[in-house]
């Protein structure tokens, strides 16, 4: 396994897209932030209606440059911290032996995956031939290995059990893919995704209609509706229901993509047990490792009034479940392939930071050498930073760290905008037993906050959108 090619697959906003060598998306999000959202802020880097799984005609066309090496986010769906140290948690890789796929985000998961095909085939040969002078004493031929961060994991496990993938690969690692889907996607496509009734529902009216007439037509946000059958609650009614639930559809969230991500999941699905018939024992000729986290709220539900004319957009603890912040703890575990429980990690941290050499350790290099790992990534020392997502510009918000003996860990913080390496201090106070709290009032942009606390030393660190109302 040591001597094996490793395929990096960047999630949603890990790419950096560009056109004539600008980057569209960044542009494109610094725009619909600092001035009233309108759909123009985003229009260089929309999709044409019913693209499905084709690329889209040259003029919507942007070009893959790379993994994104800083913060971004989608408000209202994921935030990414980008890929500066992933090469260093992968250990010591020999020259030509790592491959970033960098890709289109917007387009449809199985187009991707015919594309990381390609990539592959290629890339393999090209390493077969150079193997011999890096791992002379090697016991097989190299394979692949698949480290896929987010939604990259729904492109590499389409390659894998779809279009042939597996009989090149020997791994696949997973680090916080919605395997099952994620309720903040019916938020977005039904322009609820910021805000609630209670707080920044009226501020971040426009905001949510921009975004959700914007990610309508990208074909992996709609891949990545959530397909457990208890997602939706009905008010006033006791059992839970699926999207697919007829009698009580959600509103202003289109059919043709309930259908396309039911489809996507069930054709991934009826591949996998297609060939669990005749995989030796039933399993599968590769391992799969997944990373998950449940240490952070995380939106499992969507909730509809008791008519079901509408979605009740309302902060609701009962909605929330162990999770990343983003995925749910259930819909990160691959229970389609995990052979053994040893082969589930646990980690303390978020979603953005999950494909990170400080979330991962040294636990990637001894996947890698075959050696045992850890069923749990993270200890007892380690820290949370809570914060909004998002935020209108103008309003004081609140911030706070938890963990253990805080007040003896020197807690320092900084709050930088990205794009610009000024830190600016941010000053906590302690507030009742493990829980310092702070507040602030954010200016339009997108801003990452870091505590970090030391004996031992931990961090975490936060993406924060603030809009312009």
């Amino acid at each position: 396994m040591e001597h094996d090619l490793v395929v990096f697959v960047p999630g949603l906003l890990g790419s950096r897209l560009v056109r004539d060598g600008r980057d569209v998306w960044d542009e494109c999000g610094s725009a619909l932030l600092s001035s009233p959202p309108s759909a123009r802020a985003l229009e260089r880097a929309a999709l044409p209606a019913g693209l499905g799984d084709e690329l889209p005609e040259r003029r919507f066309r942007l070009t893959p440059d790379g993994l994104l090496m800083t913060p971004d986010s989608m408000p209202g769906l994921l935030s990414s911290m980008g890929y500066p140290d992933l090469r260093a948690a992968l250990g010591d890789l020999a020259d030509g032996q790592y491959v970033p796929f960098a890709y289109d985000w917007r387009l449809s998961h199985r187009l991707v995956a015919a594309q990381l095909d390609e990539r592959v085939q290629r890339e393999l040969a090209r390493w077969s031939e150079r193997v011999d002078a890096s791992y002379p004493d090697r016991p097989d031929d190299p394979k692949a290995v698949l480290v896929c961060h987010s939604t990259g994991g729904l492109v590499g496990r389409y390659y894998l059990e779809c279009l042939g993938g597996r009989e090149t690969a020997r791994t696949l690692v997973t680090l916080g893919t919605p395997h099952k889907g994620m309720a903040q996607a019916v938020r977005l496509l039904t322009g609820h995704a910021v805000g609630d009734d209670a707080a920044l529902g009226g501020d971040a009216r426009t905001l949510n209609e921009v975004l959700r007439d914007f990610a309508l037509n990208l074909p992996s946000v709609a891949q990545l509706l959530p397909v457990y059958d208890d997602v939706v609650r009905v008010e006033g009614r006791s059992r839970p229901r699926g999207l697919a639930d007829r009698r009580y559809p959600v509103p202003g969230l289109p059919t043709a993509l309930v259908e396309d991500a039911r489809s996507f999941h069930q054709e991934f699905m009826a591949e996998r047990e297609a060939h669990r018939r005749t995989d030796a024992g039933g399993r599968l000729p590769y391992q799969v490792y997944c990373v998950g986290s449940m240490a952070h709220p995380t939106a499992r539900n969507v909730v509809l009034s008791a008519d079901g004319r509408h979605l009740v957009t309302r902060t609701d603890d009962s909605l929330l479940g162990e999770g990343d912040g983003t995925v749910p703890r259930e819909s990160a575990v691959a229970d389609w392939a995990l052979q053994d429980r040893t082969a589930l990690l646990w980690t303390e941290h978020r979603h953005e930071e999950l494909a990170g050499a400080r979330a991962l350790g040294d636990w990637l290099v001894a996947m890698r050498k075959g050696q045992p790992v850890s069923g749990m990534l993270a200890g007892d020392e380690e820290i949370t930073l809570h914060a909004p997502s998002e935020i209108a510009a103008g309003r004081a918000f609140e911030v706070s760290v938890l963990g253990i003996n805080i007040q003896d860990r020197d807690l320092r913080a900084v709050i930088w905008r990205v794009g610009t390496s000024a830190r600016q201090p941010v000053v906590f106070s302690a507030s009742g037993t493990g829980r310092f709290r702070a507040e602030m009032v954010g200016e339009p942009g997108k801003w990452v906050m870091e505590a970090v606390v030391k004996r031992p030393m931990r961090a975490d660190r936060k993406v924060i959108t603030v809009y312009t109302a």
